[in-house]
């Protein structure tokens, strides 16, 4: 798992891995409910037990903002 937040092509990214895909999963449905009551919806996409997040504003041009550095560090918060 990539330990930290990275820009890439305008989007934070960050790459999450986990034992299995049922973790993985779980995982994306605890991002999904924090997501939506920040309402603001991730990029990203899952392969098995890896889950890669991409995150821009697309309100704003599809760049990074506060709203993007906010659910962040709530992913984050999951993963501590």
């Amino acid at each position: 798992m990539s330990t930290a937040w990275t820009e890439e092509a305008g989007k934070l990214c960050r790459t999450f891995r986990f034992a299995d895909f049922s973790e993985a999963f779980a995982f994306m449905a605890r991002v999904a409910l924090i997501a939506e009551k920040q309402n603001h919806h991730p990029e990203w996409t899952n392969v098995w037990n890896t889950v890669h997040i991409r995150l821009c504003t697309h309100s704003a041009g599809d760049v990074i903002t506060d709203k993007d550095r906010k659910l962040a560090a709530a992913i984050d918060g999951l993963v501590k």
